[in-house]
């Protein structure tokens, strides 16, 4: 389970994310990610799931949220504090095995950083 701080909560933190155009796909996710100004009240980067009914059923979709859970926590102490993050599942995720999503997510998410930098110097 993923610390209280470390947890993207309010539906507008998930829409801030989602709509800052610094996203990468892989086959299995889809990683969102952006970067917040007031790094005074982060306890560390914080990460929010998006696991759909295109995933699978109930069962399915928890099963892969609590991959996705134990990848991401293996990612905090790797992360920039002020970074938010949110991890869509793709329907291929409900396949995939731990190490799988935990490789898509590291490439995504690098992809997605390398975005974020750009985008910061431009």
């Amino acid at each position: 389970m993923l610390p209280e701080a470390h947890k993207l909560t309010s539906s507008a933190d998930f829409r801030r994310t989602m709509s800052a155009r610094t996203r990468s796909g892989s086959r299995t996710l889809v990683v969102h990610i952006s970067a917040r100004t007031d790094i005074a009240l982060a306890g560390g980067p914080r990460f929010g799931l998006v696991v759909s009914k295109a995933v699978g059923n109930a069962v399915v979709r928890h099963r892969v949220s609590r991959r996705l859970r134990h990848v991401l926590l293996g990612g905090v102490d790797k992360l920039a504090r002020e970074l938010d993050i949110v991890v869509r599942a793709l329907p291929p995720a409900a396949e995939a095995t731990s190490a799988e999503l935990k490789k898509d997510f590291e490439q995504a998410a690098a992809a997605s950083l390398k975005k974020l930098a750009k985008q910061k110097s431009s």
